[in-house]
């Protein structure tokens, strides 16, 4: 099962353990941004370059993910439509977008813009700490292995 990767506002160091852990566990890893990014040289690393324009990128993930796929976004509204495609969505900080807990946070996500619209400072998020970065990772391993013991439990 392949990993999408919402690259445009993927912090570095996070993109940085999805490349090792791509050559890990031997996992196909595609980076979709509306720029040009470097990426290891790798048969299981790739780069998808969209059209600039706002949400391109993630229209197109949208479009190509699969049911029991990975996408690793920050975007509620993407996370959501990957959840509605019988997909997985991770955001950098190691949490799990589900069926369960999607609806409220693309609420709060949308009662918010609403807010930063009529004029209010709602500041934004607090930069990546280590203990982001560390549940990130292991996150991402869980879900390795849950996606390796589906492989052969069919």
């Amino acid at each position: 099962m392949p990993i999408w990767v919402d690259a445009d506002a993927c912090p570095g160091v996070i993109k940085d353990i999805l490349y090792r852990a791509a050559e890990r566990t031997l996992t196909r890893l595609t980076l979709v941004a509306n720029r040009s990014l470097q990426v290891p040289r790798s048969p299981w690393i790739a780069m998808v370059q969209v059209a600039q324009g706002f949400d391109v990128a993630d229209r197109h993930i949208a479009d190509v993910v699969a049911a029991g796929d990975l996408v690793i976004t920050a975007d509620i509204p993407l996370a959501a439509a990957v959840i509605d495609k019988g997909a997985h969505a991770l955001n950098p900080r190691g949490e799990l977008y589900t069926p369960d807990n999607i609806r409220g946070l693309l609420d709060m996500r949308n009662f918010m813009d609403t807010l930063r619209s009529s004029g209010v400072d709602t500041g934004g998020p607090p930069a990546l700490s280590l203990s982001d970065r560390k549940g990130f990772a292991a996150a991402l391993d869980r879900w390795l292995l849950q996606a390796e013991r589906s492989k052969y439990n069919k």
